[in-house]
């Protein structure tokens, strides 16, 4: 029987509100060992940014650290729901080039799935599925 979402997503995905600074984010990215933080604003999935995010975004063109998250995160983002199948979330990484996805139920963010969360879940020898059971730098 083919895998869920559900059963192989981190749950509980690490959420700020649109106002949050870049230092806000950045600090709970390095203390929850993360690349990735969902924009939420009242409970509904408004925006996800990256550790890259920051840097092309905001570092790269000399925006201060207090700007607030919600003028750099994505808005357009891809999202599946929990109860798919893990070989969706694969192809929707594929045809759209990501290496996460948020998951949600209706609008309301309740996950995130990684390539690395896919990579361990189905082959936990490989080399990329040993790369995302390491513990994360500090």
């Amino acid at each position: 029987m083919a895998q869920k979402v559900n059963e192989v997503m981190t749950p509980v995905p690490v959420a700020v509100p649109p106002d949050a600074s870049l230092v806000q984010v950045g600090d709970l990215m390095r203390q929850h060992g993360i690349g990735d933080v969902l924009v939420v604003h009242e409970g509904r999935l408004r925006g996800l940014v990256t550790d890259r995010d920051i840097v092309v975004r905001a570092v790269g063109v000399g925006k201060d650290m207090s700007t607030a998250v919600a003028d750099i995160c994505s808005t357009n983002m891809i999202t599946v729901a929990p109860d798919a199948d893990a070989d969706a979330a694969v192809m929707l990484m594929r045809r759209h080039a990501v290496r996460r996805i948020p998951v949600v139920d209706g609008d309301r963010p309740i996950g995130m799935v990684s390539i690395g969360d896919l990579a361990v879940q189905r082959d936990e020898r490989s080399a990329l599925a040993d790369i995302s059971a390491e513990p994360p730098n500090r």
